[in-house]
Order: C-alpha cells, then sequence, then structure tokens
C-alpha cells in the first residue's frame, strides 16, 4: 500500500439540525498530498466536511508520507485524539496549533470535540508496516527483503480474516464464506472482536481486500452490489489459504466453539 486511506463512514461527520450528518466519504492519498477536515465554506473548501458548530472552518489537515501520515491541528483551543482501535487504549493527543504530528498506528481513529452527542471521527489507514526477512537481519540494506503481505496477527483485521476462513480450514471443503453477520456472532465472545459491528466487519473486509491483499476489481463501496461483496470475500478466502497466511493454528484465535453458543465442529484431517 502506498499513500494512506481516509475514510469518513456515513453519519459520523456531525449532527446537521440534529440528525446524523453526510455520506461515506472515502479519500486516497498519495505521498506528499494533503486532504483537510472541518466545517468548511466557500472561501474554505474542505476534503472532509464535519458538521458541528465547535470544529473550525479548517480544523485541520492528514499529510500522507512514504511510510507513515501526519496531523496538523489548526484549531487554537481543542485537542484532537488518533485512537488506536487495535491497541489496549492507545492513543496520542496533537495538541492546538500542531503541526505535522507523525501518527504511528497502521489503523487510527481521528476524534473531534463537539457540542453535541454524536461523536465525530473518521478513520486513516496508514502505509504497511513494512517487516524485514528474518532471515537476512544484519544483511546490507540492499539485501534485505520484504513480506509480499504484511499482516499483523494482533489487529481486528486478522481475526476477521482468520473469522472468514475458519470454515475452510475446519472442513476442507468449499463451504459457503461466512456472511458478515455470521462473522460478528462468531467473534461475540472474543475480547477484542467481541465489540465489532456489522459496519466494522465490512469495512475490515474491504480493507483486507483493497489494501492488505490488494485484490482488484471489485468494489464492495458500490450501492447493490452484494455479489460483488460475495465475490471480495470468496477472493480474500482463497488468497488467503493458498499462501497459507491463515493456517489452522490462527483457529486458537477466536473464541472457543465448546459452550456459549457453539459447538465443536470436527477438525481437519
Amino acid at each position: 500500500m502506498s499513500g494512506v486511506v481516509v475514510h469518513l463512514p456515513s453519519g459520523s461527520g456531525g449532527a446537521d439540525g440534529g440528525e446524523p450528518y453526510g455520506d461515506a466519504v472515502t479519500l486516497r492519498l498519495g505521498p506528499g498530498q494533503v486532504a483537510r477536515f472541518g466545517r468548511g465554506s466557500a472561501s474554505t473548501p474542505v476534503e472532509l466536511r464535519l458538521a458541528d458548530a465547535a470544529i473550525s472552518r479548517l480544523a485541520g489537515e492528514i499529510r500522507a508520507t512514504d511510510d507513515h501520515w501526519q496531523l496538523t491541528n489548526h484549531s487554537g483551543t481543542h485537542s484532537y485524539l488518533v485512537e488506536n482501535p487495535e491497541g489496549a487504549g492507545e492513543y496520542l493527543r496533537v495538541p492546538p496549533r500542531r503541526v505535522g504530528a507523525p501518527v504511528p498506528f497502521e489503523f487510527s481513529r481521528v476524534v473531534l470535540p463537539t457540542r453535541g452527542d454524536l461523536t465525530v471521527s473518521f478513520q486513516v489507514f496508514a502505509p504497511d508496516h513494512v517487516y524485514l526477512d528474518p532471515d537476512t537481519t544484519g544483511a546490507p540494506w540492499g539485501g534485505r527483503t520484504v513480506t509480499a503481505y504484511s499482516l499483523d496477527e494482533s489487529a481486528t483485521y486478522f481475526l476477521v480474516l482468520v473469522a472468514l476462513c475458519e470454515p475452510r480450514l475446519r472442513d476442507q471443503s468449499r463451504v459457503a464464506v461466512p456472511t458478515t453477520p455470521q462473522i460478528v456472532e462468531r467473534l461475540r465472545g472474543h475480547v477484542t472482536g467481541g465489540a465489532l459491528t456489522a459496519r466494522a466487519v465490512s469495512s475490515h473486509i474491504d480493507y483486507l481486500a483493497e489494501e492488505k491483499l490488494r485484490l482488484g476489481g471489485l468494489d464492495a463501496r458500490e450501492p447493490g452490489k452484494g455479489e460483488r461483496r460475495n465475490g471480495k470475500r470468496e477472493e480474500i478466502v482463497g488468497l488467503a489459504l493458498r499462501f497459507g497466511l491463515v493456517r489452522e493454528e490462527h483457529l486458537a484465535l477466536l473464541p472457543s466453539l465448546s459452550g456459549g453458543g457453539g459447538r465443536e465442529r470436527q477438525r481437519p484431517r
């Protein structure tokens, strides 16, 4: 993945007249490109419009670099939070007037303070974190290799990937790939994945397909494209299993199938 992806989920842009504001917006920024956010105006255009009276016309900007992104806070009074949804409550605070604060998280949620009941936030997916081949540690830079698919096995998106692959790992057959509601139910007993909503699971599936596994030709964000979303899940599972990105030992990351609401399934032979 080169650059960053900025995603404002539908209804997450504040409240306009008491109602959740805004359709979903997704921006792709290459290295050096900038996206501005705030309430905006005719004289102050912004790429991400956030509708809350406590947010400045130009509240801040995101700048993509080669291997991370930076957040600038234009507010003179408010700090912004950058949360790591994949971590154990990790966050960083960007104070007023801070320019170019580097963000180390691979997946982030930017949260702005408001006067209303609705949270104003958007998501930023950073460039892949690059890992060296352990067999070449200590070799000259020119001799080092990186992984083809950079996956963090502690991340929530990897948990979703394991849940997608689970039926085929257990049954070794061409069974149907789980639907989004089935994944939500399957992860319900997990410490971190148990709080996932259907919309969050769909976002993780899109992230896996478009950024982590780089599948082309399928756009799940187009309305009325249920068959394409099914095809995207099939492609994700097929690639992950063919290249061994998800293996039987990864099933231990999922909640137990015995007790709770599931029954133990037959183990692969």
